[in-house]
């Protein structure tokens, strides 16, 4: 005898042992789905971490930094005059102040304050000897190239900054203009400089750090600052460099040079 041709068929089942172990399976796939997803959240934070608000804190730290080595000369006993010489009325045509030369820094020990006012009124940033990342680079902000001159001296003034995390003190590098100001404040005074091009090269083009930049065996006659950092934007495959002439040296106990004056 045969079911009639409507009659419902039973639904094969799995035994009860079976079904544990699939319903186990799902909940083991769905844990692990969830802790992946979870750490895909954490990964995305800390890259906007590192990358934002990082970099937002870190930039804003040392600009305070700089800022409060600033004031902390501003309020210090101005130098004592020097003594009086015979000679003729000082006019607005005097001879240009000879800038005074500071000894080479320790590592890792702050000297200057550097002022880009193409990077903003608060952009007050401590400059350090050497170029290492754990000791300058990264808590400090920018490091001088160690037996490079020093700023207003003949020669290459040399420093190094990150453009990307730990503050990117020199992030802004590629915006330079023909012309804006790079001042090194130290406690002697102001050093102004005048950005004049950008140049890329290779991470092993040293020249660039010559005493005349990229001219091998030529002496200094003239007062240059180069500025080096890592291109393209968090790559090292090659480094940008800002270089800049001196202008002028403002002693400390002057008014501040109007180079630090905002720009447009």
């Amino acid at each position: 005898m045969t079911d009639p041709p409507d009659a419902p068929r039973p639904r094969p089942t799995l035994p009860a042992a079976a079904r544990g172990r699939t319903d186990g399976g799902v909940a083991v796939i769905g844990v692990v789905a969830e802790v992946l997803l979870t750490l895909g959240a954490l990964t995305l934070l800390f890259v906007a971490w590192q990358l934002w608000i990082g970099d937002w804190i870190g930039a804003a730290q040392k600009n305070a930094a700089g800022s409060s080595i600033s004031r902390q000369w501003a309020e210090a006993p101005p130098p004592a005059p020097a003594a009086a010489t015979p000679g003729p009325t000082a006019t607005a045509s005097a001879a240009p102040v000879a800038p005074v030369v500071l000894p080479q820094p320790k590592d890792a020990q702050i000297f200057g304050v550097m002022h880009v006012p193409r990077f903003g009124a608060d952009y007050s940033v401590p400059v350090a000897g050497g170029v290492t990342r754990p000791r300058t680079l990264d808590p400090i902000g920018i490091g001088h190239y160690p037996g490079t001159p020093m700023p207003g001296a003949l020669g290459n003034v040399a420093l190094a900054g990150h453009r990307t995390t730990f503050g990117k003190p020199f992030n802004r590098i590629a915006d330079l203009r023909i012309g804006d100001a790079i001042v090194i404040e130290t406690k002697a005074g102001w050093y102004t400089y005048r950005f004049r091009n950008l140049e890329y090269v290779r991470p092993d083009a040293v020249d660039v750090l010559l005493p005349t930049p990229q001219r091998t065996d030529v002496a200094a006659t003239g007062r240059y600052l180069t500025m080096t950092s890592c291109s393209p934007m968090y790559f090292k495959s090659e480094r940008i460099i800002a270089y800049s002439v001196f202008e002028s040296f403002t002693p400390r106990g002057d008014p501040p040079p109007v180079s630090l004056a905002a720009v447009s």
